[in-house]
């Protein structure tokens, strides 16, 4: 995951709402560089990212766990349980940051506790060679979305353990327009996408950013994100079913009979 991050190509992660095997594996088969499992505003507990980060495996796709909001205990789960990266909403001040990679890495850089379950296993690695490589190997990345977060941008980046930012659009507007408005066009995230590129730029670290649509991924691109998470699986289900009705009407006359 690090290594396909610092190529500098674009990497395009897919959201995944639904943790259910098939559709994580559907997805991840569908070409994107990694998955993610939301269990802040979706529903993936515990068992289901297990499961679903073993249907992604399958499908030979890193998976990463976006935690709820100060679950910093279930990300070392995950990666215990083979989890390429976690994400960590929310993440206000160098504090929060430092919060996060004690959860995260082993000493010295946090205080992670030993105990990779299926990590080891799925990565082929015996005890001492994944000690020696799991805080390389396994990705802390805090989420910039909110007015505070933006404002301790440099402090957050340079907590050693920080492996990338992820800019989250949608609550950064909330926060910088006072609650006014859910709009990640809206000129005051605009404004503050240059600061964090600046910042993990200075910081040697890469960015990411949530695209609600590919028109903004598309966008995010011209700018200079090379991590953009694309849309969701509720989005593609939705899409694609409506695109599939609009195809009936739409396809050409083949001649053929009800007979075939």
């Amino acid at each position: 995951m690090r290594g396909a991050l610092e190529t500098g190509r674009p990497h395009f992660m897919a959201w995944l709402a639904l943790p259910y095997p098939p559709a994580v594996e559907a997805v991840a088969r569908a070409g994107f560089s990694s998955v993610t499992l939301d269990a802040q505003h979706g529903y993936a507990d515990f068992d289901a990212i297990v499961a679903g980060i073993a249907a992604a495996a399958l499908a030979g796709t890193p998976a990463l766990v976006r935690l709820p909001l100060n679950g910093y205990g279930l990300g070392a789960r995950a990666l215990d349980v083979g989890a390429a990266g976690v994400i960590a909403p929310m993440i206000d001040s160098a504090a929060d940051a430092r919060a996060l990679v004690d959860a995260l890495k082993f000493p010295p850089v946090g205080r992670r506790s030993w105990g990779p379950i299926r990590a080891a296993g799925l990565l082929g690695l015996d005890r001492e060679s994944y000690l020696a490589q799991a805080n390389d190997l396994t990705l802390a990345i805090a989420m910039i979305e909110t007015e505070r977060g933006l404002a301790n941008v440099d402090e957050i980046v340079a907590v050693e353990g920080v492996d990338a930012l992820l800019i989250g659009p949608n609550d950064l507007s909330v926060s910088l327009s006072g609650g006014t408005a859910v709009d990640p066009a809206h000129p005051k995230v605009v404004g503050a996408l240059d600061r964090v590129l600046a910042a993990a730029r200075r910081s040697g670290k890469p960015v990411a950013i949530y695209a609600n649509t590919p028109a903004f991924a598309s966008d995010y691109l011209r700018r200079g994100f090379s991590m953009i998470a694309l849309g969701t699986d509720l989005d593609f289900l939705a899409k694609g079913a409506e695109r599939a009705l609009a195809d009936v009407f739409d396809a050409p006359a083949t001649g053929a009979g009800p007979g075939g």
